[in-house]
């Protein structure tokens, strides 16, 4: 029965993911063109990693067309925020070429959640990164920084309950019982 329930809660969540980002794909007729302002290509990419999109290698494909790098990372942590502006106002950007440029973001985090020790460590505050984005062939693309995912709280509490239900071992299911109670509490 465990493994019924285990079975069906990862196929909704799957088919969440596909939804969002499908939805998000067809209502805007978004393609990443040159043509197009890069800072889209940016807000789309964030917006997914808020949903949680790179939190599991079967979902991190959708991220894929929108960074020029090809694997997975394992992070051992997640940044956990309230929400993410990109700077659109171009003046603030730093141009290096008509098909390559740095656009700032800042974060709203919250704090950090770490796998290994299932714990939650909170550290409000705001971080500001420049994302490296370029030309590759005719669409943009996120060349840098690498950063480990940047989800939003609500998305990650959802995200660690489903964990702890699916979870066997009792120690380890009590333990993403109390990291959800953590993130709750924020």
């Amino acid at each position: 029965m465990g493994t019924c329930v285990f079975r069906m809660l990862h196929i909704v969540l799957v088919m969440t993911v596909s939804m969002a980002v499908g939805n998000g794909a067809v209502s805007h007729a978004f393609n990443r063109h040159i043509t197009e302002d890069p800072a889209r290509t940016l807000e789309k990419f964030l917006s997914l990693d808020k949903k949680g999109v790179r939190l599991e290698a079967l979902t991190w494909q959708a991220v894929g067309p929108y960074v020029d790098w090809e694997e997975a990372f394992a992070w051992g942590h997640v940044v956990v925020i309230e929400n993410f502006h990109v700077i659109d106002d171009v003046t603030q950007w730093e141009i290096v070429s008509g098909l390559e440029a740095k656009i700032p973001v800042v974060f709203d985090v919250l704090g950090t959640m770490h796998w290994e020790s299932v714990t939650f460590v909170p550290d409000p505050h705001q971080e500001s990164q420049l994302f490296h984005i370029k030309a590759v062939y005719d669409r943009w693309q996120i060349v840098d920084p690498q950063l480990p995912p940047h989800v939003g709280r609500q998305r990650l509490m959802d995200f660690v309950r489903w964990k702890e239900l699916s979870e066997p071992e009792a120690t380890r299911k009590a333990a993403l019982a109390s990291l959800h109670k953590q993130l709750k509490a924020q």
